[in-house]
């Protein structure tokens, strides 16, 4: 008896649904081996650009049935792919990275969400968070707020908004866009470390850190392209008047010698190493 070799075995059909898959945002290789699979057994992927998404599709040896939804997506061509989901296995894709991050895909999972259609995510790539572990800065706390706003006000009412808010900053910036968002920065944050993830998972992919001033210079200089993760740190606590040992007592009531040092440092501005040997002092009374 003969027996077919794996690759002309037929994909076992999925499970209807709706499926959110993480695509690559740059390197293809970054795609995981779950969102291929899905993305090979699905009866139609719903994407921003067919042009884009097909592009990928070919590289992975996959041939599906496209639907375009973007921003532009009228009602009716949601209430089809929500009535396919009903019956058949529905993914949901965005040009890069993960749907739903500044991607217009937020209402098709809601409304798939209230009429009952079970709902699976594949994650993979996310600028955001490759932007993060790229950056350096703080990143146990951060706070993403998509793109900034293209007019100047609207810009600088955002950036006024978001300042007092004591974590990093990620928003999704363009290239021709960088240069006067950063010169905003200046004016707004001009001692805030900043970061600039550019090219992230490709061949030129490069994260540059200074002052939004030192930034804004290099890339007035240097005009980059393609979308950009632009990142700033948290403000910088005034140096405290209160007693260094005060501090240091009270850290280590929850925190080690190192991470109480740590902590003291960053509110008063003092060396760290000093703070650590002291604390460590205390630590032993």
């Amino acid at each position: 008896m003969k027996t077919q070799s794996p690759e002309s075995v037929p994909c076992k059909p999925l499970e209807t649904g709706l499926y959110i898959v993480a695509t690559p945002i740059g390197n293809l290789g970054d795609i995981t081996m779950r969102a291929v699979d899905v993305l090979k057994r699905v009866s139609v992927i719903a994407c921003e650009d067919t042009r884009v998404t097909g592009k990928l599709l070919n590289a992975i040896g996959v041939e599906a049935r496209m639907q375009r939804y973007d921003d532009h997506a009228s009602s009716n061509t949601r209430t089809r792919l929500l009535d396919t989901a009903r019956g058949e296995a529905v993914a949901l894709v965005s040009d890069a990275g993960t749907p739903l991050v500044s991607d217009p895909g937020y209402r098709l999972v809601r409304e798939a969400r209230e009429a009952g259609i079970t709902i699976t995510t594949i994650p993979g790539a996310c600028a955001v968070v490759a932007g993060l572990t790229l950056s350096g800065l703080p990143n146990d706390r951060f706070l993403f707020a998509g793109f900034l706003p293209v007019k100047d006000k609207a810009r600088r009412d955002v950036m006024r908004e978001l300042g007092g808010v004591a974590t990093t900053l990620v928003f999704y910036e363009t290239g021709p866009r960088l240069e006067r968002s950063l010169r905003t920065m200046a004016e707004i944050w001009p001692t805030r470390e900043i970061a600039v993830a550019r090219e992230i998972t490709k061949l030129h992919e490069e994260c540059r850190t200074g002052t939004a001033s030192e930034l804004a210079e290099h890339y007035a200089a240097h005009p980059p392209k393609g979308e950009i993760v632009l990142l700033v740190g948290p403000p910088v606590k005034e140096a405290s008047s209160a007693d260094p040992d005060e501090l240091l007592r009270e850290a280590l009531l929850e925190a080690s010698a190192s991470k109480a040092a740590g902590k003291v440092a960053k509110i008063t501005g003092l060396d760290r190493q000093t703070l650590y040997s002291r604390a460590v002092e205390l630590k032993g009374q």
